[in-house]
């Protein structure tokens, strides 16, 4: 499965997240996301901001110097500015676009099943991912630091998936679902009560 391929998977989660957010009462807006700097309602901000996002805007931000968290920061704050229905809207009405950053498709996939999650898990939502999709993002993942620092986060650790054919790396071993396996390995702590074995705890402690 390659880049363009990934698309349809991307809008699927997309819709399924935005029927999710239809729900939310007005507390779950605002309450603590998994994603520590954000609350629900800046989770999706960021991801509308992202649904925005081309390569020639991401290139003119860095070229202006503007680091990744500092853009982040600044997208938020700018589609964050109006009613929680105009942000769902906003949302809504880019769910099919296929622009993003210079970045391999994988890791806008990757974007929505990690906010997604970041989402989901604090306010109790449940959703079934295609196992497909958690694959591939987890298999990018572990080989890479761009973005969230994977490949450093697993270095001498054995991953292995209680819920796919699925393991990666040599070392004291974490075990536990594939999905709660890759929220890990990009640093969502809460991921982690999932998870048992002899290298959890320095998991843990990255």
């Amino acid at each position: 499965m390659q880049g363009r391929e990934l698309w349809p998977l991307i809008h699927a989660e997309r819709s399924a997240l935005a029927h999710d957010l239809a729900r939310l009462r007005p507390w779950q807006w605002e309450a603590q996301s998994m994603c520590i700097r954000w609350t629900v309602r800046e989770v999706a901000a960021h991801l509308t901001a992202m649904e925005k996002m081309t390569p020639g805007r991401f290139i003119g931000h860095a070229g202006a110097g503007m680091r990744l968290n500092a853009m982040n920061a600044n997208d938020v704050l700018e589609v964050n500015r109006g009613t929680t229905a105009d942000l769902l809207s906003e949302y809504r009405a880019r769910l099919m676009s296929t622009t993003g950053p210079p970045w391999p498709t994988v890791l806008i996939l990757g974007e929505i099943i990690l906010h997604g999650q970041d989402i989901r898990r604090p306010l109790k939502m449940q959703h079934s991912y295609p196992q497909s999709a958690v694959l591939r993002v987890a298999n990018y993942y572990k080989r890479t630091n761009l973005l969230v620092g994977a490949r450093h986060r697993i270095a001498g650790l054995r991953l292995q998936a209680t819920d796919a054919d699925w393991s990666h790396g040599r070392g004291p071993e974490v075990t536990g679902p594939l999905l709660s396996l890759t929220l890990a390995m990009t640093g969502r702590i809460p991921a982690m009560d999932d998870l048992s074995g002899y290298g959890l705890d320095t998991l843990r402690s990255r």
